[in-house]
């Protein structure tokens, strides 16, 4: 029996149900909730750096939003308070549209 020791989606023991299979789950306490959200989404991160397709990139950026949702809920917030605080850094210091790479700047 394969081990993961993973967070997972909430549907995935049904699919595993459904497909014959047994396994095990137990639920996180928050601290680990938290910790392994994390090590989810810096997973979910590399598998968006090795993407080589664009559905795929688009399919790892779509876990890794699901994966913001739910860290924004632990902080007690709503993705909209995530989205103005976006629009804020907007403004003060612009987005990343213009391409621009610094190489340098003058002591």
């Amino acid at each position: 029996m394969p081990i993961y020791n993973k967070l997972v989606r909430d549907k995935i023991p049904e699919i595993i149900g459904d497909s014959g299979r047994a396994y095990n789950i137990r639920t996180l306490i928050e601290a680990e909730y938290v910790k392994e959200l994390k090590l989810k989404l810096g997973e979910e991160v590399e598998e968006y750096l090795r993407a080589t397709q664009d559905r795929q990139s688009l399919e790892e950026l779509a876990d890794i939003i699901e994966i913001i949702h739910s860290l924004v809920k632990v902080h007690g917030e709503t993705i909209f308070q995530v989205e103005e605080i976006r629009k804020e850094k907007v403004m003060e210091r612009g987005g990343f549209s213009d391409w621009i790479f610094l190489v340098d700047v003058e002591d």
